[in-house]
């Protein structure tokens, strides 16, 4: 049985992933087991995995970049002398470090190894992962005699998630798979300590997100909004800060990528508004076909969501995932010659003209995917309607209008019934109008079949500027049928 494995107080949040890390690596049974962990970078794997090393007494092995496979051999027979107190065993090639490496796991207890940065050392022996499943092989000596828990471990989401495609070779074999992802808005408010200051914390997540590396790369953190377009210019829009050239590191830190440029292209068109594949193909004049080659590495890599329409389901929008990116690529990567020569005045002018920019390409797309978030993640079944089971947004057909409608927010149940639906503002006061657009669109969906006869959804809407006092009374009258919910419900309510 597995035991319980205190998370050190220098680890915020991660309880999730702690545990996951914990069971698989005190996990009794005999029989040597496989865990991937992968993620963006930054988001901090190495601190949750050395941290289990160092708390079970494991092995923690890594390596740089661009380094021979003899180097790597000869290192890792190093860091298994100090392990186990013994001179340096002689590894010449991978199949003896692994049989070394479950070896480890023959002392009658679990063995946590761990070899970061896998993709580098597989770069090096194509043959490797192959290697393992060998190793793995159910009456293999691994299988029958060791409680080694080996874990890889990579930066390349593409990559990593191969390893364990159903072609590859280590398919099947693992039995731990998590990524550790970005905190969500209320852990990034947290971790920044701005919660108590709520269109800070909305507007900071919008710029940054909730990767935890970026707060190191930061001169300090915003007392208050009034002190954010200062830090904007101090920070984003300072060549010599980390935070200004961290979107463009972390394409070309991806071995999974080459032609930076045309990535960086399409982030830009997609932050400009082209969602769709044909859209991007227009905006940067190359044909649909190689526009969806990119489009679709930065999927793989993590850098793109692909949302579904909640209506069509040939149509789908991509959008960015990670915040300082979009902030980037609106606002930095188009005026580029302006910023990469640092100059306090001239990035604070350069600000104060980006200000409509901001509004529309990057806190309007956050705030709707902050509200999608909550919506999936935090709301309670009494306010929806239903327990969700799908999230997304969708654009309404209007064949009388000849029009389309979009709406922020669908939600659908486990029967894949419609419970609810959505319109999120992230700038401005919402009242009745907004409320009237909603209830316009029930029609249209009882019409086109996708609410059941007598049946009508739930009304979301979100605004991070608060609500017209006719609308708050039409909501309070509403018998729960009209939710209003605003940063401090965003922030903390269900």
């Amino acid at each position: 049985m597995a035991e319980a494995v205190p998370k050190p107080g220098y680890i915020f949040d991660r309880a999730v992933e702690w545990q996951a890390l914990a069971e698989f690596a005190t996990d009794d049974r005999l029989g040597a087991t496989l865990g991937i962990v992968s993620g963006r970078r930054r988001q901090g794997k190495t601190l949750l995995l050395e941290s289990m090393c160092e708390e079970l007494g494991g092995l923690y092995f890594t390596v740089p970049e661009d380094m021979p496979a003899g180097e790597h051999l000869r290192r890792l027979a190093e860091a298994l002398g100090a392990f186990t107190g013994a001179p340096p065993p002689r590894l010449d090639s991978w199949d003896q470090a692994i049989e070394a490496l479950f070896g480890l796991g023959t002392v009658g207890r679990p063995v946590l190894v761990v070899l970061d940065e896998f993709p580098y050392m597989a770069r090096s022996t194509s043959g490797l992962p192959s290697i393992i499943q060998h190793a793995l092989s159910p009456r293999g000596l691994a299988r029958t005699g060791s409680r080694t828990r080996l874990i890889l471990c990579g930066s390349s989401i593409a990559f990593m998630g191969q390893l364990v495609s159903g072609s590859a070779a280590l398919f099947g074999r693992a039995r731990l798979s998590l990524m550790v992802r970005a905190f969500d808005f209320r852990a990034a408010a947290r971790f920044w300590g701005v919660a108590h200051d709520l269109p800070l914390a909305a507007a900071l997540f919008a710029m940054v997100g909730g990767t935890p590396a970026y707060i190191e790369y930061a001169s300090g953190v915003p007392a208050s909004l009034a002190e954010l377009d200062q830090w904007v210019t101090r920070n984003l829009l300072n060549s010599t800060n980390m935070l200004f050239r961290q979107p463009r590191m972390l394409l070309s830190e991806d071995s999974a990528f080459s032609q930076i440029g045309m990535y960086g292209t399409v982030l830009s068109a997609i932050a400009e508004g082209s969602h769709t594949v044909s859209g991007i193909a227009k905006r940067v004049g190359r044909s649909t076909s190689d526009v969806n080659h990119y489009v679709k590495g930065l999927a793989d890599g993590g850098f793109l969501s692909h949302v579904p329409d909640a209506f069509r389901a040939n149509r789908a929008e991509y959008q960015i995932t990670d915040a300082l990116i979009r902030f980037h690529h609106a606002i930095v990567y188009p005026n580029w010659s302006r910023l990469d020569l640092y100059r306090p005045e001239r990035a604070a002018r350069l600000w104060a003209e980006s200000a409509e920019t901001f509004r529309a390409q990057v806190m309007g797309p956050t705030f709707e995917d902050m509200c999608l978030v909550w919506t999936q993640e935090f709301a309670s079944g009494a306010t929806l309607g239903g327990e969700p089971d799908i999230v997304s947004h969708g654009v309404l057909n209007d064949p009388a209008g000849k029009s389309q409608r979009q709406l922020d927010i669908v939600v659908r149940d486990s029967r894949r019934g419609l419970v609810a639906i959505g319109e999120a503002k992230s700038g401005e006061v919402v009242g009745r109008g907004h409320l009237s657009k909603l209830r316009e669109a029930v029609p249209l969906l009882h019409a086109q079949r996708q609410l059941e006869p007598g049946a009508d959804p739930v009304l979301l809407l979100f605004s991070g500027a608060g609500f017209t006092p006719e609308l708050a009374a039409d909501a309070a009258d509403s018998g729960g049928t009209v939710q209003l919910i605003d940063l401090e419900r965003l922030y903390f309510g269900s």
